[in-house]
């Protein structure tokens, strides 16, 4: 029971509410916005290098009197799309070949033309190389569990020299919030709890710092543990 003497709580002021319903509007409107302009952005960039390479007769702008933004991405996706067949036939794998022999050769070009080959390829990784499976693993000591993902079984030198009798799994160990940046690491089968979240839902666990759990749990909803140890094969 409560008393006239008792503190009552006291409502939010005018302030404090148009403070608190601005905060909430820039939370819902900012990652719209700046998506937005972010795709606005680009595509302004790509026609700006796309359609001077276009012929005048084959540029919608010289029909209609407009600058439709978009129409060089769509001709950059077109582009790529025909260079991606021919080069997965017969004739474009051998042309290939000899264009990176020429490149090869050349001292100051190979260096970035490999370089920029490898980002290419780590960007733009097809489905079959990427991680396995989401985990949990005792780092940086026993007893601190941290979010990693599967990538492979350890294969080669690294395998064999390794001291252990069974498989070892390379672990990719990520950073938070930026996930790109991280730690690869090799554990012993039997050290990995592979996790039955999915990798992109552990993805948001990491960005998100631990806020964002799957499926909207709070991490004291499922008293369970999720994880399962992995068998030796």
């Amino acid at each position: 029971m409560t008393t006239p003497f008792d503190d009552q709580p006291k409502r939010p002021g005018l302030i404090a509410g148009l403070r608190s319903s601005f905060l909430t509007g820039l939370v819902v409107i900012a990652p719209v916005g700046l998506t937005i302009w972010f795709l606005w952005t680009l595509a302004g960039w790509v026609d700006s290098v796309v359609l001077p390479l276009v012929p005048s007769r084959l540029d919608p702008a010289s029909y209609i009197g407009i600058n439709l933004r978009g129409v060089g991405v769509i001709v950059f996706l077109i582009f790529t799309v025909i260079v991606g067949w021919i080069a997965k036939g017969l004739i474009g794998r051998s042309l290939i070949r000899v264009a990176e022999g020429l490149v090869h050769r050349t001292p100051v070009v190979r260096s970035i033309y490999s370089g920029i080959k490898q980002i290419a390829e780590t960007v733009f990784a097809q489905s079959e190389r990427s991680f396995e499976k989401a985990c949990l693993i005792q780092y940086p000591r026993k007893g601190i569990w941290a979010i990693g993902f599967i990538s492979t079984t350890a294969k080669g030198e690294v395998a064999n020299q390794a001291d252990i009798s069974g498989d070892l799994l390379s672990v990719f160990v990520p950073t938070t919030p930026n996930p790109t940046s991280g730690f690869l690491l090799f554990f012993p089968r039997e050290d990995v709890v592979e996790l039955d979240m999915s990798v992109e839902d552990a993805a948001k666990l990491v960005i998100s710092a631990g806020l964002v759990y799957p499926n909207g749990k709070e991490p004291t909803d499922d008293p369970e543990p999720k994880g399962r140890w992995l068998k030796r094969k």
